[in-house]
């Protein structure tokens, strides 16, 4: 396996904001924290993503675009796909299919339940939660290896390489 997927769920977004549609929604203050230490992480890692597609909504660009200002990566990884958002299993593998076939490693940032049923889609099992939160919380990010070709990705084809969660890096 010599591709790397990372499957970033948006960080938490702001309730109380006086957005008129889900889509809206942006960040809330603890959201961007979370972001800024997930992009802290990938650096000391040295796990940069070749290409980054992310649903357009407004969480999940204000997700993308600071974890790449927190990396040091340019927006131009960016590549926003509505299909991302609200998205089934089915429409996010179109999605990887689609992607750059040169890219080694891609980070999809997308919502739940999506996120979360793609990785235990890929792993073929479920991801393991954390008591009294979900397996995939916000700004939690699954990194997998995956299979050479990004348009065959049948159940269990990956293997998860770690599960990150903000809180475990404060």
């Amino acid at each position: 396996m010599s591709r790397e997927l990372l499957v970033l769920r948006h960080g938490k977004s702001d309730w109380g904001s006086k957005a008129a549609r889900d889509f809206d929604r942006p960040l809330a203050k603890r959201g961007r924290k979370a972001v800024k230490r997930m992009g802290r992480w990938l650096c000391e890692q040295k796990r940069w993503p070749d290409r980054i597609l992310s649903s357009p909504a407004l969480r999940t660009k204000q997700t993308a675009l600071g974890l790449c200002r927190q990396a040091g990566l340019p927006a131009e990884l960016i590549s926003y796909r509505e299909a991302i958002y609200e998205a089934d299993i089915g429409t996010l593998l179109n999605v990887l299919a689609e992607s750059d076939p040169e890219a080694t490693r891609v980070m999809l940032v997308g919502h739940n339940p999506g996120c979360e049923e793609l990785v235990a889609h890929l792993t073929g099992q479920s991801i393991p939660a954390e008591s009294q939160s979900p397996p995939l919380p916000t700004a939690a990010l699954a990194h997998l290896a995956m299979p050479d070709d990004w348009a065959r990705l049948e159940r269990g084809c990956a293997r998860l390489l770690a599960l990150i969660r903000p809180r475990e890096l404060e």
